[in-house]
């Protein structure tokens, strides 16, 4: 029986260090926007006769180049320690936009397209298997929370807006392309970013537009419960 949380058990990074030490390859970082992918034969971050490897610490991209390129991103508010981003100036409360259900319906319909790519792309690759079945898969929930928008609320189905679309194009020609460690930045990034930041924005859109309801979209299963690497 999966149990529902209102946290994840498993985070992505777990999910990519599980899959690179379960896998026949590993993951090293050689630019700050790219992972470079090498036999863990051939990788001195895994196998090494030398006494230096074994004391010298794994590099980690999650932790130091996508950390760091993140928080470029946030403000201090946002992210108290590590935060560089300017504050910017709210507008006046009489000029703020005021967010419609119509605006959050396709906020929803573009994630739903976005999110049935990468779930998509782990079934298309098997070099991608670790990662199918997590428990992190939105486009189910997503179609229930779609649903329940447009019953709700009396709202016809939008179509996928353009980024959308541009988007999920994106992550299904990377795969397609057999360019898997550029696919799993996609997959890191938009993943932790609704199991982050995300949440915190549901949140919000549930105070402001559903009295408080919860989404299907923000609810996570218990990955360990059926999960083994």
């Amino acid at each position: 029986m999966l149990h529902r949380v209102s946290t994840p058990i498993i985070t992505i990074a777990s999910l990519l260090n599980a899959f690179v030490m379960h896998s026949s390859h590993a993951f090293i970082s050689t630019t700050s926007t790219s992972l470079t992918f090498l036999p863990s034969s051939t990788s001195s971050l895994y196998t090494s006769n030398t006494q230096e490897s074994t004391t010298t610490p794994m590099y980690s991209f999650i932790d130091t180049d996508l950390r760091g390129a993140a928080m470029k991103l946030h403000t201090r508010k946002q992210a108290p320690k590590e935060g560089q981003a300017p504050e910017r100036q709210s507008a006046p409360k009489d000029q703020a936009y005021v967010t419609t259900h119509m605006d959050y319906l396709h906020f929803l319909i573009d994630s739903q397209h976005v999110f049935q790519a990468l779930e998509d792309a782990v079934i298309s690759n098997d070099s991608l298997v670790e990662f199918r079945n997590t428990g992190l898969e939105r486009t189910v929930g997503l179609e229930k929370d779609i649903k329940f928008m447009m019953e709700e609320y009396g709202l016809e189905r939008p179509s996928v807006g353009n980024v959308g679309e541009e988007y999920a194009k994106v992550i299904s020609e990377a795969v397609s392309a057999n360019q898997i460690p550029e696919f799993m930045c996609h997959y890191y990034n938009f993943y932790f970013a609704h199991t982050a930041g995300g949440r915190m924005i549901g949140k919000q859109m549930s105070a402001l537009l559903l009295n408080k309801k919860t989404l299907e979209f923000y609810k996570v299963s218990r990955i360990s419960d059926y999960i083994q690497f």
